[in-house]
C-alpha cells in the first residue's frame, strides 16, 4: 500500500511504556529501515500493586527498561529513548503523563529535532490506558511545526457493553491499513513479546498476528475518546477522561470565533 511507504523509512514509535510497541508494531519494526523508539514513560506506576513483586519501584522501573533493550535486540533495534523532564533527568511515571504535558512535549520534540525522522507513529486514543491517550495528544502537537505525517495503532478499549477489545480501532476501521505477518516475522514477534516476562498477563491477550494503523485520525480533544465508561475508568483508577481533557486544554488550538454579524442582520 502507498500510505503504509510513509512508515516504512525513518519513523520514530512514541508509545507509553515498555511493551506497547512490541504488541502494537512489532512486526512493521521490522521492516521499517531506520525506526526510533520512545517510551514516554518508566513503566511503573506509584500503586504498590504494580511493583510490590519486585521490591520496589525503581526496581520495576529498571526490570522494565531492561526488557525493553531485550525485545527490541531482537529484531535489531538499537535507536530507544526513554524520555526525562528536562531539567531535572527524571523519568516520568506510568499512569502520570498527563500530569506533566508540558515538559514531556519539550522533551518529545527535542527528541524528533536530534532524531529528525520521516514520519510519526503512536498510540491510538481510545480510552484503554490514560497515558496512551496522552501519547496520542502529543503527538497531534508535533506535526504542526514540522510537517510530519503521524499515524497511530490501536492496543485495547473498552466495548459499549463493556468488553475487551484488543488491536482494533474503535472507529473508523474502513480508513485502516493492515500488516500481515510472514511466518519468521510472527516468529521474532513472539520472541520479542517473550522478553517481556514482567507483563505476561497484560501480553496474553494480544493474540492477533494481524497488526493495524492510520493516519492519526482529526480528534476532538476537547471531550474523551469516547461517552461511554474508559477502560481506565472501569478499572477504577485515579483519573477520568474528563481530567485528561483538562490536562489537555491549555495545549489545545483556540477555536476561531463565529463571523460577526452586520448591523440589523437577522440572528435567526
Amino acid at each position: 500500500m502507498p500510505e503504509l511507504q510513509a512508515l516504512l523509512g525513518r519513523t520514530l514509535v512514541f508509545v507509553a511504556h515498555p511493551d506497547d510497541e512490541a504488541a502494537g508494531c512489532g512486526v512493521l519494526l521490522q521492516r521499517m529501515r531506520d525506526p526510533v523508539v520512545v517510551f514516554a514513560t518508566d513503566g511503573a506506576p506509584r500503586d504498590e500493586y504494580f511493583w510490590r513483586a519486585y521490591g520496589s519501584r525503581q526496581a520495576y522501573a529498571e526490570l522494565r527498561r531492561g526488557e525493553a533493550r531485550d525485545a527490541l535486540a531482537v529484531i535489531g533495534v538499537r535507536q530507544i529513548e526513554f524520555l526525562a523532564r528536562p531539567n531535572t533527568g527524571e523519568a516520568f511515571v506510568d499512569q502520570e503523563l498527563h500530569l506533566c504535558i508540558g515538559d514531556v512535549l519539550q522533551a518529545l520534540e527535542s527528541v524528533v529535532d536530534h532524531r529528525r525522522p520521516e514520519a510519526l507513529l503512536t498510540l491510538a486514543y481510545e480510552g484503554g490506558h490514560p497515558d496512551h491517550d496522552t501519547c496520542n495528544f502529543l503527538i497531534s502537537l508535533v506535526p504542526r511545526a514540522r510537517r510530519l505525517t503521524a499515524f497511530e495503532m490501536p492496543l485495547y478499549h473498552r466495548s459499549a457493553d463493556g468488553l475487551s477489545v484488543h488491536q482494533e480501532f474503535q472507529i473508523g476501521n474502513e480508513d485502516q491499513l493492515t500488516v500481515e505477518p510472514t511466518f519468521e516475522e510472527l516468529e521474532r514477534k513472539h520472541r520479542m513479546l517473550a522478553a517481556y516476562a514482567s507483563q505476561k498477563l497484560t501480553l496474553d491477550f494480544f493474540t492477533n498476528p494481524v497488526e493495524r494503523f492510520r493516519r492519526l485520525a482529526a480528534y476532538d480533544y476537547s471531550r474523551p475518546p469516547h461517552p461511554g465508561t474508559l477502560n481506565y475508568e472501569a478499572w477504577q483508577w485515579p483519573m477520568t477522561g474528563s481530567d485528561l481533557v483538562r490536562a489537555f486544554t491549555t495545549y489545545l488550538p483556540p477555536k476561531p470565533s463565529p463571523p460577526k454579524r452586520a448591523p440589523g442582520e437577522d440572528a435567526a
